[in-house]
């Protein structure tokens, strides 16, 4: 079929709930993904619940679940949606051929929607609640888009909007998915926001009972506050049909992420709007497809070294230059007879407290020497990375110390010769430019691919802008200790 006959829904949000240029779009999700933490989890991501306003008042919350996905690999996602422009009976899904927004056009896997739509009348082909005619286009499920298509890349898309929120709508689309998903590497997300227009005490009273239902991952629990007026969802249906049908598929659990209101962006806490997220995770991880770029190889490392000793001197530096900062005083840096450790190298400092991220702050180009280097990047990490409040007396007394030590830069020609595990990656790309050290990606278990992926977004680059001809590659070792 030609482009011109294809069955295209076009974005109806773009400059409204979320940025209208690719550019500014991309550059908006990317810098919201490198801001947020990737929180540790245990199990396979298989359903996120996320809030649907505009990015400045729910994008935060909405990212920390999306950020979850790094690393993941779907071939289709299911986002199901409440309607807020039409009302009709049951549940409605989309069969065009693609939902498109600025970053381009994502593929209706028309298969798995035909099948989910054979099973129950209740769940069945319609244009309700996806037309961008004369009524006001349906936001809710197009603005989880982009941040899909940022994190994730290559997927086909199941929309899903529903028309009424009733129990026997709820059942009949939970019904409905855990059949038709049933072995299938797929992601459902539900798209809701909370309590609308409360003060924000009452609003975070209601907002905490369907938190707790959530939480409990109970959607009968969930349904009974909402039928009790104890709780607010728009898409309180969604959730419950989402909850439902990933219990139905297999052993899962859920995780509470975030929770905001709209008055921590408006400054207005007279009338809210409540937002959370969490994820829906499955003992079974998906089986990822082979990656053809690298290999894992034998630990090893460049040929710069430094005994034990040298090691153990720069880690207590790194200790004493943030205790003097705390303190408001002078750090001298101790000298060494060590003229290793005089050498000027890139180099970076991570702060870690029970295994998550403090602060990380280094520079590529080594101008320093290693001890002064060390100083200066342990106290930039401590007090000065954007992600983090500063440093306090209570968090100091819990670091752990990770020193990074950097080879010359490599431009990368042959996407072969990256090895997962030994090398670091730069990408730069017009006046956007992102740096992952080689153990980020060994500890996610990346593959290459997914590798250069996440080093684009880290970038604020769309994450296959790795294969632009005009984009700058380059890997590195680390020596790291």
């Amino acid at each position: 079929m030609s482009e011109n006959k294809q069955q295209i829904r076009k974005p109806v949000a773009a400059g409204l709930f979320y940025p209208g240029s690719a550019g500014e779009l991309t550059k908006t999700v990317a810098s919201l993904f490198n801001d947020a933490e990737k929180i540790p989890v245990n199990g396979h991501p298989v359903g996120l619940i996320v809030p649907h306003a505009g990015y400045p008042y729910s994008g935060q919350t909405a990212v920390r679940a999306y950020k979850l996905l790094e690393g993941e690999q779907y071939d289709t996602v299911i986002v199901v949606s409440p309607s807020h422009t039409v009302f009709f009976k049951g549940a409605s899904i989309y069969e065009g051929d693609a939902y498109e927004t600025p970053l381009g056009k994502i593929e209706i896997d028309k298969e798995l929607s035909e099948k989910i739509a054979t099973i129950n009348p209740a769940v069945h082909f319609s244009n309700n609640g996806h037309a961008t005619g004369s009524t006001r286009g349906e936001h809710a499920l197009e603005v989880q888009l982009p941040f899909l298509q940022i994190v994730l890349g290559k997927f086909k898309l199941v929309a899903i909007v529903m028309g009424d929120q009733e129990e026997d709508t709820v059942h009949a689309l939970s019904e409905t998915l855990s059949l038709a998903l049933k072995n299938r590497n797929t992601l459902l997300v539900a798209s809701s926001d909370l309590s609308h227009f409360k003060p924000e005490k009452r609003a975070r009273k209601l907002d905490f009972n369907i938190q707790k239902a959530v939480e409990q991952y109970n959607p009968d629990m969930l349904m009974e506050t909402l039928e009790t007026g104890q709780g607010e969802a728009c898409g309180g249906g969604v959730i419950a049909a989402v909850m439902m049908a990933t219990k139905k598929l297999g052993d899962s659990s859920v995780k509470f992420i975030d929770y905001n209101t709209s008055g921590s962006t408006t400054g207005d806490f007279d009338e809210v709007v409540g937002y959370l997220s969490a994820v829906i995770l499955s003992s079974q991880k998906v089986k990822q497809k082979k990656d053809t770029i690298g290999v894992m190889p034998a630990e090893k490392n460049m040929e710069f070294t430094l005994t034990d000793e040298d090691k153990d001197f720069l880690k207590q530096i790194a200790h004493d230059a943030i205790r003097a900062k705390l303190d408001d005083k002078i750090f001298e840096v101790p000298k060494s007879l060590n003229e290793e450790l005089e050498i000027q190298k890139g180099l970076f400092v991570t702060l870690t407290i029970n295994g998550r991220l403090r602060g990380c702050i280094g520079r590529i180009k080594g101008d320093l020497p290693l001890t002064e280097g060390v100083a200066e990047m342990a106290v930039a990490a401590a007090f000065e990375d954007p992600r983090f409040r500063e440093l306090n007396e209570y968090d100091f007394e819990k670091l752990d110390y990770e020193i990074s030590v950097l080879s010359s830069l490599e431009r990368v020609d042959d996407f072969n010769t990256i090895e997962v595990g030994v090398h670091g990656l730069l990408i730069k790309m017009d006046i956007n430019s992102g740096l992952l050290l080689p153990q980020v990606a060994s500890d996610n278990e990346w593959t290459a691919t997914q590798f250069l992926e996440q080093t684009c977004l880290k970038a604020g680059l769309p994450k296959n802008s790795y294969q632009n001809k005009f984009c700058e590659i380059y890997k590195f070792s680390a020596l790291v200790f």
